[in-house]
C-alpha cells in the first residue's frame, strides 16, 4: 500500500465529504479511493470514517488522524518543494482566483507584468464569482472582496471597495433623482445575481441599515450586464464602484445617493499562510500588494 497516496485519498473524502469528491478532487477513480481508504483502515485497525448514503462523518480516531495526515503531508510536499528549489527561487506554476470583473480589470494586469518580471513562473488564473475553498481546490491565493469570516486564512489587505447607485443621465432627467434611499420606491431598478438580496437594498441612515424595496424592472446575472442595462436607460442600478469608474468618468452614469452607503467591503490578498511560503508564493505577494493598493486608490471618479 503507498501509505502517502492512501493519506491523501483519506483527507479529500473528509474534507469533501464523500468518497466521490474525493475521487473528483483527485481525479482517480471512485473504485480505487474507497479500495485504498478501506486498506489504510485495515492497515490501521480501525474505521476512520462512518459512511452513509448521504453524507461522510469522521469517527474519533478518523478526527485525530485527520490532523496528523495533514501534517504529514503538508511536510512532504514542503520537503519536495525545498528539494525542486522552490524555496532558493521563483519557479513553478501558482494558481491565483479572483472575482470575475475585479479580475480582468485589476488583477490581470499585474499577473502579465508578473509573468514578465518572473518568467520561471507559471500563472492559472481562475476568474469566478463563486467562493472557492483554498485547500480543497488546490488554489495558492485568493483575491477576495468582502467581509472575511475567521480562519486560519493569511490576509493581506490591500484595500477596500464601496457600492453605488447609479443611472444614465437620460434616467434621472425623466424620472428625478432620488434624494434619500426610501425614493427608490419610485424608480425603475436593475438588480443582479450575487450582490445581496434582489427585493431590498441596504443603505445606512444614522449609523444603522436601513432596508429599501426595490422594484426589479429587470433582472440579470452579471454585473456588467446590468451596467449596460443602466447605460441604456433602463433604470437605476447598485454595483461595487470599480466596477463603474470608467462609465462614471465619462458620463454615461452618473452616482446617487452617496451619503447612505454602507461601510465599504475590504479587498483582501488570501493564502493558507502554513508552513514556510513558496518563494514563487512570497514573491507575487511582494509584487501585486503594492500594485493593487496603487489601483485601487486611483480607482475613483
Amino acid at each position: 500500500m503507498d501509505r502517502l497516496e492512501a493519506m491523501s485519498l483519506f483527507v479529500a473524502a473528509a474534507e469533501g465529504g464523500s468518497l466521490s469528491a474525493a475521487a473528483r478532487r483527485s481525479d482517480v477513480p471512485l473504485a480505487t479511493v474507497s479500495r485504498k481508504v478501506s486498506e489504510l483502515e485495515r492497515h490501521l485497525k480501525t474505521r476512520l470514517l462512518n459512511r452513509s448514503t448521504r453524507r461522510l462523518t469522521l469517527t474519533d480516531a478518523g478526527h485525530a488522524y485527520l490532523a496528523a495526515c495533514r501534517r504529514i503531508l503538508d511536510e512532504v510536499g514542503d520537503a519536495e518543494r525545498t528539494a525542486g528549489g522552490e524555496y532558493s527561487a521563483p519557479t513553478g506554476e501558482l494558481i491565483i482566483t479572483a472575482p470575475i470583473v475585479f479580475g480582468r480589470l485589476h488583477v490581470l494586469p499585474v499577473v502579465t507584468d508578473f509573468l514578465a518580471a518572473y518568467p520561471l513562473v507559471d500563472i492559472r488564473l481562475t476568474l469566478g464569482d463563486r467562493i472557492s475553498q483554498l485547500a480543497e481546490d488546490h488554489i495558492d491565493l485568493a483575491i477576495r472582496i468582502g467581509r472575511l469570516p475567521d480562519s486560519r486564512m493569511v490576509a493581506i489587505r490591500v484595500g477596500s471597495i464601496g457600492h453605488v447607485v447609479c443611472a444614465s443621465p437620460a434616467y434621472l432627467a425623466a424620472h428625478g433623482i432620488p434624494r434619500t434611499p426610501g425614493e427608490l420606491e419610485t424608480h425603475s431598478c436593475i438588480t443582479f445575481e450575487g450582490l445581496g438580496s434582489l427585493a431590498t437594498w441596504t443603505f445606512s441612515v444614522d449609523k444603522a441599515d436601513f432596508m429599501v424595496p426595490v422594484r426589479s424592472r429587470l433582472r440579470v446575472n452579471t454585473a456588467e450586464a446590468a451596467i449596460d442595462a443602466a447605460i441604456a436607460g433602463v433604470g437605476l442600478t447598485r454595483v461595487l464602484s470599480y466596477q463603474i469608474v470608467a462609465a462614471a468618468r465619462s458620463g454615461t452614469l452618473r452616482p446617487v445617493l452617496g451619503d447612505f452607503e454602507p461601510e465599504p467591503w475590504p479587498v483582501n490578498l488570501v493564502h493558507a499562510g502554513q508552513g514556510r511560503l513558496p518563494v514563487k508564493l512570497r514573491a507575487f505577494l511582494d509584487f501585486a500588494a503594492p500594485r493593487l493598493r496603487e489601483r485601487l486608490a486611483q480607482a475613483t471618479w
